[in-house]
């Protein structure tokens, strides 16, 4: 099956509840690779890569994140996978 990747910029109440632990989570759990950092803005930034089924399970993940987190907006831009990443990480 052929690898995808996405972007995903989530914003709203997305830093200091622990939305980048959580979705290191979630996308290990789900065998996915990529990273999760915050931004700058205040917005969480979510590259991911793997089987499209399991992408979009975090994607959809990403428009609640974990107890405590108030998604206001997921942006999502398709990429071509990389390659780049042997597992799913948080950077700082």
């Amino acid at each position: 099956m052929p690898e995808k990747r996405f972007r995903a910029i989530v914003s709203g109440k997305v830093q200091g509840v622990c939305f980048r632990a959580s979705a290191e989570d979630e996308a290990c759990l789900l065998g996915l690779r990529g990273r999760v950092r915050n931004m700058s803005d205040g917005s969480v930034e979510v590259i991911a890569e793997g089987e499209e089924e399991k992408l979009a399970r975090l994607l959809k993940w990403l428009h609640h994140g974990p107890a405590g987190a108030a998604v206001r907006e997921v942006k999502t831009i398709r990429e071509e996978p990389t390659g780049e990443y042997d597992d799913f990480k948080i950077a700082y």
